[in-house]
């Protein structure tokens, strides 16, 4: 049910949110799938499957990179632009600029912009995540049970970055997911806050692929 609500709410509010997403998940549900593509949603590979794949072989992860491409674009028509494995193996990154076709990866935690890292020779553009401004907090015992709860944090959280936004560019990511914050309880936090930044002229709210088309465009060279 998560995934239908979210979606409702980011048509009713004019938000197209980037989605990220598990290639055997997709195929399991691939309605949801087509109705991501028809928002006009972009895509970031989340792997085959929600596993750690630090234990997987080379081979086999590549194998599973290729897999969650294919099934992104043959269900969605979508060409996945970023990658985001989650846990990642020490081959990851070089094992994404390899396949080629990604403008960038999300497997880094450490920055509010985007950046470059050198892979095998290659300039290679990273977009963080972030585990801050994410509804995973509901499941982590932090505190946070609330729509209210979340929407207060990551108010406050936009807030801060504006302040600092006069002096220097800041990118925040906020994270869901369809079990957590799309509960009948918290979707009501989640669209206080969407009310708030789409009101906001100076706030730019967009997909990590804008965000790294941005980046390229800028920095790339």
């Amino acid at each position: 049910v998560g995934v239908w609500r979210l979606i409702s709410l980011f048509r009713d509010k004019g938000v197209i949110p980037t989605f990220y997403i598990v290639g055997r998940a997709l195929e399991l549900n691939p309605a949801a799938g087509k109705a991501i593509a028809a928002l006009g949603s972009d895509i970031v590979c989340h792997g085959w499957r929600w596993i750690d794949y630090a234990p997987l072989s080379e081979e086999e992860e590549r194998q599973h990179i290729a897999m969650t491409v294919d099934a992104v674009r043959t269900i969605t028509g979508i060409d996945p632009l970023g990658w985001y494995t989650g846990r990642p193996s020490l081959n990851t990154r070089r094992l994404v600029v390899e396949h080629g076709g990604f403008l960038f990866d999300c497997d880094d935690y450490n920055d509010d912009l985007p950046y470059f890292v050198d892979v095998g020779g290659k300039r290679h553009l990273v977009v963080p995540h972030s585990f801050d401004n994410n509804d995973s907090r509901f499941s982590r015992g932090s505190g946070l049970e609330t729509g209210s709860q979340f929407f207060d944090y990551v108010s406050d959280g936009v807030d801060w970055l504006l302040k600092e936004g006069q002096k220097t560019p800041r990118m925040m990511t906020v994270s869901l997911h369809c079990r957590l914050a799309a509960r009948p309880g918290r979707m009501i936090g989640l669209e206080r806050f969407l009310d708030k930044i789409t009101a906001n002229p100076d706030i730019w709210v967009c997909r990590r692929s804008d965000i790294a088309r941005h980046w390229l465009s800028r920095f790339g060279d």
